[in-house]
Parts: C-alpha cells; structure tokens; sequence
C-alpha cells in the first residue's frame, strides 16, 4: 500500500469530525436544551475518557502479563507524568488566564455573552478550543494505530480503524461545539476547531507508517486523556449551575450510549 493511500486512510478517518460542527451553527436554542446538548457532549467525552484510558494502560497490562517488568514500569510512568500534564497544566493555566481576566464572570458555557465586548475570547469559546484540543490529542494516538496497521500490510484492519475512528470523530465533533451554542460562530472558527480536533489524525497516520513506539502512544494518550478529564470537569461545573439535574443525567446518559455504540459498530463490523 503507497505513503499516499495510507494517508488517505487517515485523512478520511480525521475528517468526518467535520459532520458534527454545524451543529454549533444553531441559533441560541432554549435553556433546557443547551443544558441537554451540553450534558450530551459530556457523555460522549466521558466515554472517550474511558476508551483512551483503556487504551493507554494496554502496554503496560501486557508488559506486566509477559513479565516485561521494566517496560510495564516505564510506560506506566510515561502515563502518569503525561496525564498529570494534560490535567494539571490545564488547571494552572486556566488559573493564570483568569488573573489577568476582568473579573465577576464564572467559567463555562452558561455564561457566554456575559463578558464585555472587549474580552478576546469567551468561556464558551474557550472550552470548545480546549476540547478540540484533548480529542486532537487523542486522535494524533489513533492515526499512529492507523499507520501502523497499513505499513505492517494489514489493510483490513486499516480500513475497519478508519471506519471504527471516523464514527468516532462524527460524534466527537458535537461535543467540540456544543459549549457555542448559546452564540453562532464563523464558519472559519468552525474549520479551525475541526483542523485541531480532526488534522492530527492524519499527522498520526503519516508518523505511524514509519515509526512504531507504543511509549510515544502512551505519552500521547496520556496527555489527551488529562486534558479530557479537564474539560469534563469543567462541563460538569456548569451543569451543575443550570440546576437542571435531570435532564443533565439525561443527556450525560444518551452521550454515553452515543459512544458506546459507535464502539459496538466496529467490534460487529470486526466480528
């Protein structure tokens, strides 16, 4: 299989994340609903949590099962130091942010449109940039999976990545933009967030045709996973002010499910 096909495979994997951005076109939908799309793109990210989790801890699971002691400690390092990273940097730099920010305003989603004109970027805004961010990440770990399978002339399994992987991205799309809903941004600022979120899969794909280190994978998954972990947080502070409990757990529910069964197609398409 040619370098250029390869990529192909992961530039279709890294695109379809595209689908799921126009949702972030809607008009300022009612308080119930945003609250329900927000909890929804929670749900899916939490899936995503567990699923990079799971994959990150492999390596080192396996390197334990074989008695690779060593290896087992040094790629469990490597994810422990990356997802601190990913977590913790987050938080001291969202920190940072907010003592040179004007004050009085609460982080979030829910509070888009209550800083002053003047302010360059929004909490909104913000955190759709921070979860583009993360699933980037994560997808840059996928595309080296993807390069690897295709290089090793694996093509069948490539094609299934790809597919399993481009499910994936549609969903993971709407959970970028769900915290822009309150207000309609550019389609320019749409294609950037996708570019972050969806690019690096193909970066990853034309890295994995050449290079396999599963450190390297677990170093990135580690640090998409923190970085994940952050954002769930964060929209989880923000629901928590709606005060929309139930239609929260609705939604955190239903996004779950999302990814679960995008998860279910693959292992069936597989089977």
């Amino acid at each position: 299989m040619s370098s250029a096909q390869i990529a192909l495979l992961g530039a279709i994997a890294g695109v379809t994340i595209y689908l799921g951005l126009p949702f972030g076109r809607l008009r300022a939908p009612m308080p119930k609903l945003k609250t329900f799309l927000n909890a929804t793109a929670t749900g899916i990210l939490v899936f995503l949590l567990w699923d990079v989790l799971a994959h990150a801890w492999e390596p080192v699971d396996t390197g334990l099962s074989e008695g690779r002691i060593g290896a087992a400690l040094g790629n469990g390092t490597v994810l422990v130091v990356t997802l601190g990273i990913g977590l913790l940097g987050l938080v001291h730099f969202d920190q940072a942010r907010r003592v040179s920010a004007p004050r009085g305003h609460g982080p979030g989603a829910a509070t888009v449109g209550e800083l002053s004109p003047g302010t360059e970027v929004e909490p909104g805004q913000r955190l759709a940039l921070m979860i583009a961010t993360g699933i980037g990440l994560h997808n840059f770990a996928e595309g080296l999976t993807i390069g690897n399978s295709a290089a090793a002339g694996d093509l069948s399994l490539a094609v299934l990545l790809v597919v399993g992987f481009g499910l994936h991205n549609a969903t993971e799309g709407f959970g970028i933009v769900a915290p822009l809903t309150g207000r309609r941004p550019s389609w320019g600022r749409l294609a950037l967030l996708g570019l972050i979120g969806g690019g690096p899969t193909l970066v990853g794909t034309l890295v994995g045709q050449s290079f396999v280190n599963d450190t390297v994978s677990v170093a990135f998954l580690g640090l998409a996973a923190g970085s994940i972990l952050y954002v769930v947080i964060e929209l989880l502070a923000v629901a928590r002010k709606t005060g929309f409990k139930t239609i929260t757990t609705w939604g955190v529910f239903v996004g779950l499910v999302l990814g679960f069964a995008t998860d279910a197609v693959v292992t069936a398409a597989g089977a």
